[in-house]
């Protein structure tokens, strides 16, 4: 978060390596796609609006096939190409994006600020990711979609940002970026498994809860007045406890495995 004059501009930036954010011989289309999505739902959490992006990018046999989904993404999300940089290697390949916006709410969403008494609420499903990712890697006939092609919620932030006392978007696992909001606000979150939206089938559910690429928007809230965008409540902000997650009673921390850790 940067203040420049009178704005408040927002910069994130996000990797994609083969063989961890992506599968090997996957369409580049989509991968360029997925790089620029997962910024943008960085500025949806912070309700900010895209001013522009910065590209590194590897160069590879099939960039023609990457420059038609980078500008086909740019274009969706209303967010110009500013510039970057090309490099040449080997695989694993890797591209990253910095992604610039301003903020259209001020204070702007923080993952530190939850209050005890507040409601823990969900835009948007988990699991979704996962069963695309398994049928992808296993040459299944199946919607890979949310997997290849994930959507930000850019308007949505924007409509929750002046409503929500801390927010974030769910990358690495709904109970490992709730437990981030915990420990930034000194706050636990109380989570009712059974009213969390999912993507998959009934049986799936404790693995939907853990894994990431979804892209949901996770925020608290005083539940006074918020926008008509689909959100479910799906628990509680409580005063701090010895664990940041309580799973329907179960006391839950990182060592539990809540979700994907960058190493």
């Amino acid at each position: 978060m940067l203040d420049v004059g009178g704005e408040t501009l927002i910069l994130t930036h996000d990797m994609m390596v083969e063989g961890v954010h992506f599968l090997t011989g996957q369409d580049m289309t989509d991968v360029a796609w997925k790089l620029v999505a997962t910024n943008m739902s960085d500025l949806a959490a912070k309700g900010a609006a895209p001013i522009g992006a910065l590209l590194g990018h590897m160069l590879g046999s099939d960039d023609d096939r990457f420059i038609g989904g980078l500008r086909e993404a740019l274009t969706h999300y209303n967010c110009p190409l500013l510039g970057g940089d090309t490099v040449s290697g080997v695989s694993p390949r890797s591209f990253g994006l910095t992604a610039v916006g301003r903020a259209t709410h001020v204070p702007v969403p923080s993952r530190a600020t939850a209050k005890p008494g507040d409601g823990l609420y969900i835009l948007g499903t988990v699991g979704g990711a996962m069963m695309g990712f398994e049928a992808l890697r296993g040459g299944l006939e199946a919607d890979t979609s949310a997997y290849r092609r994930p959507y930000a919620l850019l308007s949505e932030g924007q409509a929750l940002a002046p409503h929500v006392s801390a927010m974030m978007d769910v990358s690495d696992g709904l109970l490992l970026d709730a437990s981030r909001i915990a420990r930034a606000s000194g706050v636990s979150l109380e989570i009712n498994r059974a009213r969390v939206p999912i993507a998959c089938p009934p049986n799936r559910r404790v693995d939907a809860l853990r894994w990431g690429d979804d892209y949901a928007l996770l925020f608290t809230a005083s539940g006074e007045n918020l926008p008509d965008v689909g959100v479910i409540k799906i628990g509680y902000v409580v005063e701090e406890a010895t664990a940041p997650i309580i799973l329907d009673g179960e006391l839950l921390s990182e060592a539990d495995g809540l979700g994907y850790q960058h190493s």
